[in-house]
């Protein structure tokens, strides 16, 4: 289209003896085809000219027209595509998790979902957030204040929702409609300030996390006893295959042992991994429990082994990993 227009301007401009400003004119009148009088009459050779000018203007404006018009439509049916195929991924979704807000803790939430395979839905409203990272997560972009995009995100049969928005205020009104959409979901909160904390545990909050508070206890701790908070950090529970930690419900061992007592399961000789803590079905946390500790249907055991022990767990007794409480 610029090599037309300077092409018209030249011509006019040699061929007609237009000035410079008449050239141009003359040329986007002609290419644009709105049928204005010429500046002055046209002799024959600047007539002839303005025919060449006309049909190579039209072919090349068309040509443009055409693939402009192809992009935008490809483009739009594209994205549509890809929106339905994430609708389509959604709703065959169930026991899913649901993040609201992507951000950094959002982010480390999905990374760690994403190394024990556990299927999660992000509901997120920064387009450029979304855009950068579609093709790793499936997002759902709105608002996640809005019951629309709630359900759109499956929390009717999601079994979690992390709410990991900055705004407290954001997550308080978050966890107020989750709950009364599903009443069984199990809702962790994030929280900037400890006067958020009671009140979204009173909206519904099952886990309320402050990461500033704990980010800070940490270094503390990393001063008061260095070696054993480092020991602690070794204990990996990235992913399946790289865990040093799991998490197992006592319904796990059933079928294939009598387990009656901790003694009983013998997992130190059987696997190599050692039972370190006790969940009651009350929730109540028993640290380092003895071995004549009686079992109670729906109890869990926290369980302690190198990676290859810990695989070696799973395979046995059929259990498929979950990271710790």
């Amino acid at each position: 289209m610029l090599t037309v227009v300077i092409f018209g301007v030249l011509g006019y401009r040699f061929v007609s003896d237009y000035s410079w400003v008449d050239a141009l004119y003359m040329t986007v009148i002609t290419m644009s085809t709105v049928g204005f009088q010429e500046v002055q009459p046209l002799d024959e050779a600047s007539r002839i000219f303005t025919v060449i000018l006309i049909l190579a203007s039209v072919f090349i404006l068309g040509f443009a027209i055409s693939v402009i018009t192809e992009y935008l439509l490809g483009r739009n049916s594209l994205q549509l595509l890809k929106k339905k195929k994430v609708k389509h991924k959604i709703k065959s979704l169930s026991n899913h998790v649901v993040v609201c807000g992507y951000g950094r803790n959002g982010m480390q939430a999905g990374d760690r979902l994403t190394a024990y395979r556990k299927p999660f839905v992000v509901i997120e409203r920064n387009k450029e957030v979304i855009e950068k990272h579609e093709d790793e997560v499936l997002f759902i972009e709105g608002d996640a204040n809005e019951d629309d995009i709630l359900i759109e995100a499956g929390i009717e049969k999601a079994q979690f929702l992390i709410a990991a928005m900055p705004d407290d205020a954001a997550n308080l009104f978050l966890v107020l409609s989750a709950r009364q959409l599903n009443k069984n979901l199990f809702i962790i909160s994030r929280a900037s300030l400890a006067a958020s904390q009671k009140k979204l545990v009173l909206a519904g909050a099952n886990k309320v996390i402050m990461p500033d508070k704990i980010g800070g206890d940490h270094m503390a701790s990393l001063v008061v006893m260095p070696d054993l908070i480092t020991f602690m950090d070794k204990l990996s529970v990235e992913g399946e295959h790289t865990t040093n930690l799991e998490e197992v419900a006592i319904e796990d061992f059933s079928d294939q042992v009598d387990c009656n007592s901790l003694r009983d399961l013998d997992l130190r000789n059987k696997t190599g991994c050692t039972i370190i803590g006790y969940i009651a079905p009350d929730g109540e946390y028993i640290i380092n429990p003895e071995a004549d500790l009686q079992l109670q249907p729906k109890s869990k055991v926290i369980v302690l082994g190198r990676p290859e022990q810990i695989k070696k767990l799973n395979e046995m007794f059929h259990i498929d990993g979950s990271p710790t409480s």
